[in-house]
């Protein structure tokens, strides 16, 4: 099977690219190469995971319109018109909105919150347009993916947890859901390889809160770790940093039960074998 693969050198796509090195992937720089001389011709699956995501200095509505619907539309129609038979479209939770108690599934209602969950959106519900029985489109939905060589904000707590022998996370009574990178992979394979369309949604079997994700990552970098609450500590970071206050001590869970039946899929990875791989490197077993 032929790949185009777009966000080749990103974190998804490099590992991507790892995890499938039996396949041929043909790399493809979506943001500096012009598409209207893209050569698809014999391209079997093209997975689209170049985005522009969010910017830590804010970026205009219009740029995520041209990027991540605009030119992600141009791609897929010429692959569309090329013979492609299926456009695996890269998406995230924030087409549901924020954190929150609502669990999230595939068939709950959208209602994002930024321009980048809004951009996501869009191009979801342009992208199934095209969709027919000549050209497959499967878009998959995930929450934080983490992994070796994660950057942001786990990359930062990592080396908070690595310095500091004491942290003031202690009780975080939150559940988040997160994706290991290996579980994603595996997911995207398995769509890729059973030529499946729809909406999927990739989750980790276990979800955690923010101490019980500091503690594991702790036990794999063989750390002791002291967890203490300091009230006063969430208050003022709630002001002052509303939403790292909400990534740390909010809820966002994920049920994805009906992606997992309708695939015949289940992940290969738990969370614990996932954060321990995250800090000592991934082996994947394939």
């Amino acid at each position: 099977m032929k790949i185009l693969l777009t966000g080749a050198t990103g974190f998804i796509g490099a590992h991507f690219t790892r995890y499938t090195a039996s396949q041929d992937i043909i790399p493809f720089s979506f943001h500096n190469s012009n598409i209207d001389t893209l050569n698809l011709s014999g391209i079997d699956t093209v997975l689209h995971l170049a985005a522009l995501v969010h910017q830590m200095n804010g970026a205009p509505s219009e740029a995520y319109e041209q990027i991540n619907v605009t030119r992600t539309l141009d791609l897929a129609k010429k692959a569309k018109a090329a013979g492609v038979k299926q456009f695996v479209f890269m998406s995230t939770v924030k087409v549901y909105g924020e954190e929150t108690n609502t669990v999230y599934s595939e068939t709950t209602p959208c209602h994002p919150q930024d321009d980048y969950g809004r951009s996501k959106l869009h191009a979801e519900q342009e992208l199934q347009k095209l969709g027919d029985k000549n050209f497959m489109v499967s878009i998959i939905r995930t929450p934080i993916v983490y992994g070796a060589g994660v950057k942001a904000n786990i990359k930062s707590l990592i080396t908070l947890i690595q310095k500091m022998p004491i942290l003031p996370f202690g009780n975080t009574e939150n559940q988040r859901s997160m994706v290991y990178i290996g579980n994603l992979c595996a997911l995207i394979t398995h769509i890729i390889e059973h030529q499946k369309g729809g909406i999927f949604l990739a989750n980790d079997d276990t979800a955690l809160s923010t101490s019980d994700f500091i503690r594991t990552i702790g036990r794999a970098l063989g750390k002791k770790l002291y967890l203490i609450h300091i009230p006063l500590f969430e208050y003022l970071l709630k002001f002052i940093k509303p939403s790292f206050h909400q990534r740390l001590f909010g809820n966002l869970l994920i049920d994805n039960t009906l992606t997992k039946e309708q695939l015949g899929f289940r992940n290969p990875y738990s969370t614990e074998e996932g954060i321990k791989n995250m800090i000592q490197g991934e082996h994947y077993d394939i």
